[in-house]
C-alpha cells in the first residue's frame, strides 16, 4: 500500500512538472519565432532583410520546432493518467510513445526545412534582392546596373572577387543624382533538380574519364550524380571537347534572347576531372564569364 501511495505521489509531481515544462517549451517556441520576426521586421534595408532571412530564417524555425517537439513530449506525458495509475509499466510505455512522437516531429520538421523550404525562401530572397531600391535622400527609384555597367563603380578588389565568382556585387544608381549604392552577395555553387523527388539536391559526386580528349579528337566522360534527399543515383556520359571555342560559345549564348529566364547555369570540367558549376542571373553575366574563362580557375 505504501509503494502504491509513493507511486501515486510520484505521478502527481510528474504531472505538474510536465505541465510546467510544456508551458515553458511553448513559451520558448513563441519567443524564438517572434524574436526572428522582430529581427527581420526591424532590419532597415531590403539588403539587411536579405541577410537576416538568408542567414537566420531556417535556423530560427528549426530551433523553434525542436523546442516544440520537446513541448509535445511533455504534453503527452500528462495524458491517460487513469491508465498510467494502474502500473508503472504504462508509465514507461507513455514515455516511450511520447518520445517517438516528439522525435517524429523533429524528423518531419528537419525534412521540411532542409528540402522543401529552401525553394520558397529562394523566391523570397530574389524578391528582396531585385526589388528597386529607393534613394533615401531624394526618394527616387534607383536602377540596377548590368554587369558591364557596374564595373565602373567597383574597385579592383571587388572586380577580382567577381572574376573569381566567389562574390557578386549589385550596383544601384539614382538616374537623376548619379548616387550609387553597392550591395555585396555571396556566390555559391548549385545543385541540379532531381528528376525523381523534384528537389534541388542532385549533386555531382564522381567523374570517370572513359576516353581522354586529344588535340584532334573528342573524348568521353561519365558523370555520376547522387540525390542527397532520395538517394537517386544518375549517370550521364558526355563529350569531352578537344578545345573550347570561347568566342563561338559566347555568340551562341547571346544571339537569341530567351524570355522568362530565371537563371543560367554553366558547368565547366577539364580532362583531369575538375568540375565547377556556376549560376548567373542573366546572359550578360554568363557572357562575361565565358569571355574571361580560364581553366586554371578550376584549381583555385
Amino acid at each position: 500500500m505504501k509503494t502504491n501511495d509513493s507511486y501515486l505521489s510520484f505521478l502527481d509531481i510528474w504531472h505538474v512538472a510536465m505541465w510546467y515544462l510544456f508551458l515553458v517549451a511553448i513559451g520558448l517556441t513563441i519567443v524564438f519565432v517572434i524574436r526572428y520576426w522582430i529581427k527581420y521586421s526591424f532590419a532597415g534595408t531590403l539588403k539587411e532583410k536579405f541577410d537576416v532571412a538568408s542567414q537566420h530564417e531556417i535556423k530560427s524555425y528549426l530551433r523553434a520546432n525542436y523546442v516544440l517537439a520537446a513541448g509535445i513530449f511533455f504534453f503527452l506525458n500528462t495524458v491517460y493518467d487513469e491508465t498510467v495509475v494502474l502500473s508503472p509499466v504504462w508509465f514507461f510505455i507513455r514515455i516511450f510513445v511520447s518520445f517517438c512522437i516528439g522525435t517524429l516531429h523533429i524528423y518531419i520538421a528537419y525534412l521540411i526545412f532542409k528540402y522543401y523550404y529552401p525553394g520558397p525562401l529562394e523566391k523570397k530572397l530574389k524578391k528582396l534582392r531585385y526589388t528597386p531600391r529607393i534613394n533615401p535622400g531624394t526618394g527616387n527609384e534607383m536602377k540596377l546596373l548590368s554587369e558591364d555597367e557596374e564595373d565602373t563603380y567597383l574597385d579592383e578588389g571587388m572586380q577580382a572577387e567577381e572574376d573569381a565568382f566567389s562574390v557578386d556585387y549589385d550596383v544601384w544608381i539614382d538616374p537623376e543624382t548619379q548616387e550609387t549604392k553597392i550591395e555585396k552577395y555571396q556566390g555559391h555553387l548549385s545543385a541540379f533538380e532531381c528528376d525523381r523527388c523534384g528537389f534541388q539536391t542532385l549533386k555531382l559526386v564522381k567523374e570517370d574519364i572513359l576516353k581522354p580528349a586529344t588535340d584532334h579528337e573528342d573524348g568521353e566522360i561519365q558523370k555520376e550524380y547522387e540525390c542527397s534527399y532520395c538517394g537517386r543515383v544518375k549517370r550521364k556520359t558526355q563529350k569531352l571537347s578537344k578545345n573550347i571555342d570561347k568566342d563561338s560559345l559566347v555568340a551562341k549564348s547571346t544571339t537569341h534572347a530567351i524570355p522568362n529566364i530565371e537563371a543560367i547555369k554553366v558547368e565547366i570540367h577539364d580532362t583531369d576531372g575538375h568540375t565547377k558549376m556556376f549560376e548567373f542571373q542573366n546572359t550578360q553575366q554568363a557572357k562575361k564569364f565565358l569571355e574571361e574563362f580560364d581553366f586554371s580557375k578550376l584549381h583555385d
